[in-house]
């Protein structure tokens, strides 16, 4: 799981293990370091219809109501969004990426664009 802030805006981009991990046990969580103060991000199931979030002792906490996560477990559903006041939430299955990168993109979700990439590239 990763996570890209931007402004009022936060991104959570799920790889395929992310989303059957959250579909089978309702929730994910990843720390980060920062030299003895961490920053925690997670995603729980939530009882509403829409996406919602919390920020509580530095952990950044994604609700998703669990007929989204179904919908993104089971389906070709690519991504849910919600305006929660001035907060932009996002969550989104992880692509591989058209350009070279180093990161490890084995567990990525095909790109949708691949095809025609590779073939306008040619």
């Amino acid at each position: 799981m990763k996570i890209r802030i931007n402004g009022n805006s936060v991104r959570f981009r799920l790889t395929r293990s992310d989303v059957k991990q959250l579909a089978v046990t309702g929730r994910l969580e990843e720390k980060v370091n920062f030299g003895g103060a961490l920053l925690c991000y997670a995603i729980k199931l939530g009882s509403g219809n829409e996406l919602t979030s919390s920020f509580q002792n530095s952990t950044i906490i994604l609700y998703m109501p669990e007929r989204m996560v179904g919908e993104l477990a089971d389906t070709d559903k690519v991504g849910f969004e919600n305006r929660n006041g001035e907060l932009y939430l996002l969550v989104e299955k992880d692509f591989t990426c058209l350009d070279s990168v180093s990161e490890d993109q084995s567990d990525n979700y095909p790109n949708p664009l691949a095809k025609n990439f590779y073939e306008e590239g040619d």
